[in-house]
Parts: structure tokens; C-alpha cells; sequence
């Protein structure tokens, strides 16, 4: 049985990886691959090629520390043991093609993947609580975004998911009771859409003639008027923070929510009562 030990400072699927591709080629050969991550001391690679050199095994190994691969390569002399360097050849190479130097930082690769997987998790988050969508779910979200039809509900939830936050939103529509689970929430996670009527009036006249179906209370101001009334009774009665969306981008109105979220969770902050 032939022994390899896949050492790094960060994950080690790189080369866990590398390696099981290199192995395909030698189908005869058994194999046993040990992986020994996160190894970002002298003391531990000591411990390690001790342990590799007793079963007379090999190293695969992406150090991205310069400083680890260096006593890497003295412990392998000292004590006869192969280790092969996948990541020093080429950061030295890219280093030497872009005129700059490497991080040199373990478990970037990691961390920025995480960050792009994070942001997929919030987008489908995002979908899947939209409109009123799922409710139950409420307390795993970052973000609830509550407004009458036309507060750019749902455009302002998939900007904030590709930030990365967990956002869902939830329709204002008189004679329909708000979910418990939307009442229960802890302040600073709801926040209440408003907008001028006028607007509002303008905005639903297109999607009318866009997409028809719509009775024409939908676009009448009498009827607007009352249901941003409704609303604002709503936001009032749960203190709500409220932020207006009129003749704003989707980016400005996102910028004052989180600006908002970021007041409030600071030490002090004391809620605005409605007038």
C-alpha cells in the first residue's frame, strides 16, 4: 500500500484534488490518501513529515506560505522524504509574469468561494420568499420588505440578495391580515415601503396597460390614497422603519434600508414615533 499525504494551510482541496486526477492514470496502483489540512506552523509540518517518513510515504502539497514551504523542503531533506510543491512553482511564475507579489494568505480560494455561494443561497432565498411567498420561513431572513403592489418590492429583494443578504418580502393588501410570523420579527428586520400617491398612481396605469387584468381601483387615487394609508397604519402600529421609494433607484433605496439596519444595531438607537 503506497501512502500520500495531501498537507496545506488551507482547505487541501486543491491538491486532494490534483492528486485523485493524477491517480486515475495508475488504476493498478492502491493508494491510501491521507489529508492533512489547515497546518500552518513549523511545529506541525515537523510533526507531519516525521509521521509521513515512518511509512516511508510521499507529500502533495499547496502551501501558500512561503515561509511553510520553505521548512517544508528542509524537513523532506532531512528526513528523505519526496514532497512535491504544486502551488510554489506557479505563484512563483505568476508572480514573476504579473510584477507582483502573492497574499500568501491561506484560505482565500475558500473564503471568496463562500462569498459567491452565500450570494447564490440569498438569490434563491430571494425567489422563493417573494410576494408573500413562504412566510413561514420569516425568522430566516435578513431583510423583510413590506409595501403596497408597486413599492418595488421585489426588484429591491433580488438587489439586496446579490449583496448577499437574505431578503424576502411580503405584500400590503387591505383586509388581509399580516402573518404571525411577520408580526413576531424583532425590530430592525421589517421595513415599510411608501411612496407618493400620484407616483404610485402613474406606475400601476403602465402595468395596467402592459399586462390588463386589473380593476380600475387598482389605478384610481382615491383608492391608492387609502391603501398607503392602511399601510402606514401598519408600519406605525409595529414601528416599522419607513423608507420612501419615490423618484429613487433601486441602488439609493437599498443604501438608506442598510444604513437604517446598520443605525439600529447600534448601541442607543431609539425608534422614531409616528405623527
Amino acid at each position: 500500500m503506497n501512502t500520500v499525504y495531501v498537507v496545506s494551510d488551507g482547505s487541501g482541496r486543491t491538491a486532494e484534488q490534483t492528486l485523485m486526477a493524477a491517480l486515475t492514470q495508475f488504476p493498478d496502483s492502491s493508494v491510501d490518501v491521507v489529508l492533512r489540512p489547515e497546518i500552518r506552523t513549523a511545529a506541525a509540518l515537523e510533526e507531519i513529515v516525521a509521521e509521513v517518513a515512518d511509512v516511508k510515504g510521499f507529500i502533495v502539497h499547496t502551501l501558500v506560505s512561503e515561509s511553510l514551504r520553505e521548512i517544508m523542503l528542509r524537513l523532506s531533506r532531512v528526513h528523505n522524504v519526496d514532497a512535491i510543491d504544486l502551488m510554489g512553482p506557479l505563484l512563483s511564475r505568476l508572480s514573476h509574469h504579473f510584477s507582483d507579489s502573492p497574499k500568501g494568505e491561506p484560505g482565500l480560494f475558500f473564503s471568496l468561494n463562500q462569498e459567491y455561494f452565500k450570494r447564490i443561497d440569498a438569490m434563491q432565498f430571494a425567489f422563493t420568499h417573494d410576494d408573500g411567498q413562504r412566510d413561514y420561513e420569516y425568522e430566516k431572513a435578513e431583510i423583510i420588505l413590506v409595501g403596497v403592489s408597486r413599492t418595488f418590492k421585489t426588484p429591491l429583494s433580488i438587489y439586496l440578495a446579490f449583496k448577499g443578504w437574505f431578503v424576502a418580502n411580503y405584500p400590503i393588501v387591505p383586509g388581509v391580515d399580516f402573518p404571525g410570523s411577520l408580526e413576531r420579527l424583532e425590530h430592525g428586520r421589517v421595513f415599510g415601503l411608501m411612496t407618493e400617491p400620484h407616483d404610485l398612481c402613474n406606475l400601476r396605469s403602465v402595468r395596467q396597460q402592459y399586462l390588463g387584468g386589473f380593476s380600475s381601483d387598482y389605478t384610481s387615487l382615491i383608492n391608492v390614497k387609502q391603501e398607503l394609508n392602511y399601510a402606514m397604519k401598519f408600519f406605525c402600529k409595529y414601528e416599522w422603519p419607513v423608507v420612501h421609494v419615490t423618484n429613487k433607484p433601486i441602488e439609493e433605496i437599498a443604501t438608506e434600508i442598510l444604513a437604517i439596519k446598520k443605525r439600529i444595531d447600534l448601541p442607543g438607537y431609539v425608534r422614531k414615533k409616528c405623527i
